[in-house]
């Protein structure tokens, strides 16, 4: 596969859609490796590392939105140093080549790895996963307990969320226009939104109350 690694706003980077077709994983699985990665750096108080390695962005396919993570190569190290069998070393060090080129063309000074250095990236990222391995039990059950209890819609389902209260007001307006102004009515869903959520924005509702929030405002109507 051609462009493992590209570069944006100045930073070589991979994404999750690209290491799941390299590695032959469902993309579900690798954005679970993902946040199981991201949760555990917010517990360890690495927002901000977390923040500058992990970028969430939208892609679409077959009509829908969707979500994936871009990542650096920081990034990359920690999500894939759980993949340990013979093929799966072999495209850790195929990206790592890469992102070592991506880095050296920004900077105008190619070079590609040595047999070295290579063998290097190898040991360093099986190490790795042998710490790893002994916590991943308890993460998975730590990382559960956040998704359903604490973690808000992230950027994608905000996108989508806003897209489905413009698109209910827009289609329900004409119905009503001489009731209401648009502008009231884009304030009363968000009103009730915000009462049948218990919560001060739209945007901080529960990631595990999206698809009932989304249902929520297809059924909505303005109350006089």
């Amino acid at each position: 596969m051609e462009n493992l690694v590209v570069v944006k706003k100045g930073k070589a980077v991979t994404d999750t859609l690209t290491i799941a077709e390299v590695f032959g994983k469902q993309h579900d699985n690798v954005m679970r490796d993902v946040r199981n990665q991201i949760n555990k750096l917010v517990l360890s108080d690495l927002r901000e590392y977390s923040r500058l390695n992990f970028e969430e962005s939208i892609y679409e396919s077959r009509g829908k939105l969707h979500t994936k993570y871009e990542l650096t190569e920081e990034a990359f190290a920690l999500v894939v140093m759980a993949y340990t069998t013979p093929e799966a070393m072999k495209f850790k060090v195929q990206f790592l080549q890469e992102f070592k080129r991506m880095k050296e063309e920004i900077q105008g000074k190619p070079k590609v790895l040595s047999e070295r250095e290579q063998l290097m990236a190898s040991m360093k990222l099986s190490l790795e996963t042998a710490e790893e391995i002994a916590t991943v039990k308890e993460d998975v059950i730590n990382l559960k307990r956040v998704v359903d209890n604490e973690l808000t819609l992230n950027h994608g389902q905000q996108q989508v969320l806003h897209h489905e209260i413009k698109k209910r007001v827009e289609s329900l307006y004409s119905d009503y226009e001489e009731d209401i102004t648009k502008q009231g009515m884009y304030a009363q869903i968000h009103k009730h939104l915000r009462r049948a959520f218990l919560t001060p924005k739209y945007i901080f509702v529960k990631r595990k109350d999206f698809d009932e929030a989304v249902a929520w405002v297809k059924a909505w109507r303005p109350i006089f």
